[in-house]
């Protein structure tokens, strides 16, 4: 069993109640990172959900979540013939902490069309990239590499693109599958660094991500950009491909840009 799918293991406790538990070594800071939350939960919702695969699952972050055990409640909403729709409620104690509202799929079974505009962007391969600020917890767990964006952890000046693209994968080397894509959509530093520089932080509000495809074995290519910030709101669209070069995952995150008091 990998490290992802130990940390992320739930058991049923009761009717539409599933318990977990955040482990250590995936914060940022104090906080468990928000993608590791949202895949516990997404396991919690496929062992709910008469399908087995996220297609769109969308998240509010209400409250800060800790190390420790946590309960979730679903509510299965609709179980059509190709797509189920639910929600569910995170719980630390008695505090309501993640918002999820999801519609599952067997993305094996998908049939239709298929088109993009999306450009895979040529970039550097993973050996030849520079690793993301290594000194966060989190950085056991998943290794990220930066192709563009990395020169500001090493101390140089944002470079105002506010765009970050590289690869990413398990630190313990396990392979990706449906449920780690919603951990790392969140995975990347937010773009924000890019433009403001590595000061306060960026605390998400509301996490959107969108399944295609299960992943091919190999490091996930990810390209993550944030276009705008309106007084301290900003918007990180997140692309991922596997690593032969099938669009697997789309995200869209609205976050907040906490600067030191002394900075405004």
């Amino acid at each position: 069993m990998s490290q992802f799918v130990r940390e992320t293991e739930v058991h049923r406790v009761g009717e539409g109640h599933w318990r977990g538990e955040l482990h250590r070594g995936w914060r940022i800071g104090e906080v468990p990172n928000g993608g590791y939350t949202l895949a516990l939960a997404g396991r919690v919702l496929r062992e709910a959900m008469p399908h087995p695969d996220p297609l769109t699952v969308n998240a509010f972050y209400l409250a800060p979540t800790a190390l420790g055990p946590v309960d979730c409640r679903v509510e299965l909403l609709r179980a059509g013939g190709s797509t189920s729709f639910g929600n569910l409620r995170l719980y630390q104690g008695e505090e309501l902490k993640l918002l999820v509202t999801a519609a599952y799929t067997d993305l094996e079974a998908l049939q239709g069309p298929s088109w993009s505009n999306l450009e895979r962007p040529d970039i550097a391969p993973w050996e030849d990239c520079s690793g993301g600020n290594s000194q966060i917890e989190f950085a056991s767990r998943v290794e990220v590499r930066l192709a563009q964006g990395g020169e500001v952890f090493r101390g140089a000046e944002p470079s105002g693109r506010g765009e970050f693209s590289g690869w990413l994968r398990h630190a313990d080397g396990s392979e990706p599958d449906a449920i780690s894509l919603l951990m790392f959509a969140d995975a990347f530093p937010p773009p924000a660094f890019d433009i403001v520089g590595l000061v306060g932080w960026v605390p998400t509000v509301e996490l959107t991500v969108q399944l295609r495809a299960h992943p091919a074995p190999g490091p996930l290519q990810a390209r993550l950009v944030s276009r705008s910030i309106s007084r301290g709101v900003v918007e990180e669209d997140g692309v991922y491909w596997d690593s032969e070069g099938t669009l697997v995952a789309l995200s869209r995150q609205t976050a907040k840009v906490r600067l030191p008091r002394s900075r405004g």
